[in-house]
């Protein structure tokens, strides 16, 4: 399988979905690790389209990325939808709350509609089938390995194994 990271650089890959109760409870934790992994390591979010009714969060994850905008309001999607109990799965309840972020409107459905956001996730839901993911969160590694909590018994040692497989990897096998 090919991976979108640059020469030199070990891609780990988190699937998951804005509306997947435990992807909102793993969300800190992964978080935290992705930014004290080591310089080889790529890391990066995907959200998947299992079905139809996701390819709204899924826009919504590429169109804030094309905006500069994940850094701010990544965190805040998981808590709208878990915390607050705000329905974000059409994409006028998603437009409109973007906009309540202080996010142009027009400019966020520019992104949105656009072309771009419109591969991306079609390379998401590409990347999702070629990793067999069955559920989210779930791990891909340097495009050969995939863990999930049901495989490690948990995220948590999911994380770990990811990091095993790292250093498999690193070590040339």
């Amino acid at each position: 399988m090919t991976v979108d990271a640059p020469a030199g650089k070990i891609e780990v890959i988190e699937f998951f979905w804005y509306s997947c109760p435990h992807c909102n409870v793993f969300e800190p934790a992964f978080d935290a690790w992705s930014r004290r992994v080591p310089k080889d390591v790529a890391v990066k979010r995907v959200p998947v389209a299992f079905r139809n009714d996701f390819v709204p969060q899924q826009r919504l994850f590429y169109a804030l990325e094309a905006m500069g905008l994940l850094d701010a309001l990544h965190r805040k999607v998981f808590t709208a939808i878990h915390g607050e109990k705000q329905n974000l799965g059409r994409s006028e309840q998603i437009a409109d709350w973007v906009a309540r972020q202080g996010v142009d409107k027009a400019k966020f459905l520019e992104q949105y509609n656009s072309f771009s956001v419109t591969s991306k996730a079609a390379r998401a839901t590409q990347l999702q089938n070629a990793y067999k993911v069955e559920g989210v969160p779930a791990l891909g590694v340097a495009g050969r390995f995939y863990t999930d909590g049901t495989l490690a018994k948990s995220m948590e040692r999911a994380l770990q194994v990811a990091e095993f497989l790292v250093a498999q990897v690193r070590s040339g096998r």
